[in-house]
């Protein structure tokens, strides 16, 4: 496994203290060359970054890349990589979250690989022990048995809009997917699960990204929402939600651990899943990805 760090600069202590867990758990942890470099809000310059991610996707011992932390900057990186480098090389996921949204959608437009949005290695889940080990082992267990059906089950999540959907996931934050609207990595919901979070959003924020995005016709033919809790983003955020995705009429499930918040579940980009929001669950299966 390789970790890089695609956007913000990386705590030197949070970054030893998750790759010690990674590899107390029997993985094979390497760091990339600029991980802790710092150039004003970034892990680094623009091709510094680009190169680490570059770097550790084309070689063929590594299994996964797997990210630092969020932020701001990936959008930063995507005109320094090369797709067809890419393309050509053996495929792995990308695990991350946040920023990194902009990293999956890259890779699933010019490689169609399969990414991991979940905890970062220099993140709450696997960077401090204040959140105990159930989220960093659901991260482990998927980078080790990836082929494993998967069960993803919320309790405490709320049916928006009830029913049952199928299709390939796609997703991720939405403030980072509004900003690739335009760009040859925007893509679509077309026939897909979509799973959406945000953090620190004022209500009117959430409000227009949600009207931008729908505008764009980005949900045209979406068959299910997924999403997170909002962590910071006022004092209703659902029923933003609800209003503003509704009239979809598609089964809607709110309050999901994904993202931004103090539970982070592990959730592929790029497989097919089924929400079900009478048992608050996605159901999965990751294809072998070793």
């Amino acid at each position: 496994m390789a970790v890089v760090a695609p956007s913000g600069p990386v705590s030197p202590e949070r970054l030893a203290y998750g790759c010690a867990r990674l590899r107390a758990a029997g993985l094979d942890v390497v760091t990339g060359e600029h991980v802790l470099a710092r150039h004003g809000l970034f892990a680094g310059t623009d091709q510094e970054r680009a190169a680490d991610l570059t770097a550790a996707w084309c070689d063929e011992r590594v299994r996964a890349v797997l990210c630092a932390r969020g932020g701001y900057g990936a959008l930063r990186v995507l005109d320094h990589l090369d797709p067809e480098r890419f393309a050509a090389a053996a495929p792995k996921p990308l695990v991350g979250s946040s920023d990194v949204t902009v990293l999956h959608r890259w890779l699933a437009e010019h490689t169609g690989t399969v990414g991991l949005y979940g905890p970062m290695v220099a993140g709450t889940a696997l960077g401090t022990d204040r959140l105990g080990d159930r989220w960093a082992q659901e991260l482990i267990r998927t980078l080790m048995s990836p082929e494993e059906t998967q069960r993803l089950h919320c309790p405490a999540a709320t049916e928006l809009v009830p029913g049952r959907a199928g299709g390939p996931v796609v997703g991720g934050n939405l403030n980072l997917l509004a900003a690739l609207l335009g760009s040859p990595e925007a893509g679509s919901a077309a026939g897909c699960v979509v799973v959406l979070e945000d953090v620190n959003k004022e209500p009117h924020r959430l409000d227009r990204l949600f009207t931008q995005m729908l505008r764009s016709g980005w949900f045209d033919g979406a068959v299910a929402v997924v999403a997170g809790r909002w962590q910071n983003c006022g004092p209703d955020p659902d029923a933003i939600v609800r209003e503003r995705l509704g009239p979809l009429g598609i089964p809607i499930l709110a309050g999901f651990d994904v993202g931004h918040g103090p539970r982070q579940l592990t959730v592929p980009l790029g497989v097919p899943a089924v929400l079900d929001t009478g048992s608050r669950s996605l159901h999965y299966t990751v294809p072998a990805l070793r």
